[in-house]
């Protein structure tokens, strides 16, 4: 297993200060932030860090300002909203360089939080220009990448600090990478992914990653479709890419030479309306209507899935089986989710999930805090699994 550089490794931060890289990129209304979990999940860091002396001054990022200061894309509310959470003032510099951040950092006392202005307000933070990375890091004696779902880029305050300061992952970083090896890197085998969503012409590259380092593949979601109208089913008037067959019965072959199993549904919930609760009804899927969509997975496929996580120890999940936003389309991914969550409670499993879709659904069937790991970062997590380098990941390898 490759190592990484964690909090553990960087000694006394006492009276140091400390760039932490977090991403703040939150869902904002009227000047509020109306979802604080990126906010939750790196405090434990933040308080660390303060609790030993050091002096931390969070970078972050927030919207597409396009490399120059735009008002409505500042991250002042957030400072606010950080320091509610946080229960001590953050201080907030108008600019992430030069005389204002400079200024910001010189009154931080030990155990002192800044913010500094958006990085993207400077069209060098995208380019990862040297000059800009310089810039930042004068600033700061010590740099800790807190954010993994903005480290597949490799961005001046996600991977260009990492190179010219002594660099360290922060515990959530830590967190997802330790998750992310339990679930491909170094598994416990047998290993089962479930895929679903609606498109392969998405998950191209995930599929052909995954076939060569799993024991079972499941998919589902609309993609299942694609595969089925490969294999020669019909599938009515069910969301496929019909021209993407021909990928389709490689990504099948490939996974037979590599002696991976993949599981596709049995039968189906179809309905002739894309609406919650529309008419609906179970056929095999061998004898779907060609008047009807295919909107979930049927009770017969559910076992089949459920069987598969018998057999496992690691289960790496990345989108829904079904149209889970409407019920009651959401059964067939609620009945895996929780089958999962069983095993993965009783010690029999290691579960790690990812992407936006993926968390939504297991907090809808209730049983995400029941995985062993849910990642929030979407891109990273998927650029990952497609076994892609994350350059903010590789800046922090020993």
């Amino acid at each position: 297993m490759t190592r990484f550089r964690t909090l553990d490794d960087a000694g006394d931060l006492k009276g140091k200060r400390v760039l932490v890289r977090v991403d703040l990129n939150v869902p904002m209304e009227n000047g509020r932030v109306t979802d604080a979990t990126r906010i939750t999940r790196v405090l434990p860091t933040i308080r660390e860090i303060a609790e030993a002396g050091g002096r931390v001054v969070l970078l972050a990022h927030f919207g597409r300002p396009k490399g120059k200061p735009d008002p409505k894309e500042s991250l002042r509310p957030i400072a606010e909203a950080v320091a509610k959470d946080l229960g001590r003032p953050v201080a907030f510099a108008e600019d992430c360089i030069g005389p204002k951040a400079a200024e910001a950092v010189a009154a931080l006392g030990d155990g002192g939080v800044a913010m500094l202005e958006n990085t993207r307000f400077h069209a060098g933070e995208e380019k990862n220009d040297p000059a800009f990375v310089q810039a930042l890091a004068a600033n700061g004696d010590v740099y800790v990448n807190e954010a993994f779902s903005a480290s597949h880029r490799a961005h001046a305050s996600t991977e260009g600090l990492a190179h010219v300061l002594p660099a360290y992952a922060g515990r959530l970083m830590q967190a997802e990478i330790e998750a992310l090896t339990k679930g491909l890197e170094a598994p416990a085998r047998p290993v089962v992914a479930i895929v679903g969503g609606s498109k392969v012409s998405t998950k191209i590259d995930l599929l052909v990653n995954l076939v060569g380092k799993v024991d079972a593949l499941v998919i589902g979601g609309g993609m299942a479709n694609t595969f089925l109208h490969a294999t020669g089913l019909g599938v009515g008037r069910s969301l496929c890419e019909r021209d993407l067959a021909g990928t389709a019965l490689r990504i099948i072959e490939a996974a037979r030479e590599k002696n991976c199993a993949i599981i596709l549904p049995v039968d189906a919930v179809v309905a002739e309306e894309f609406k919650a609760n529309a008419p609906h009804h179970t056929y095999g899927i061998d004898a779907i209507p060609e008047s009807g969509m295919i909107l979930d997975v049927g009770a017969q496929s559910v076992e089949r899935v459920a069987a598969a996580l018998n057999d496992a120890k690691t289960l790496v999940w990345n989108g829904p089986l079904g149209a889970f936003e409407f019920p009651p389309f959401d059964q067939g991914t609620v009945a895996a989710a929780r089958h999962a969550a069983e095993r993965t409670k009783a010690g029999k499993l290691v579960s790690v999930a990812g992407g936006g879709d993926t968390v939504a659904a297991l907090n809808h069937a209730g049983v995400a805090e029941a995985f062993t790991y849910v990642s929030t970062a979407g891109g990273a997590f998927l650029e990952w699994l497609e076994g892609k380098p994350l350059p903010g990941v590789d800046a922090l390898r020993v």
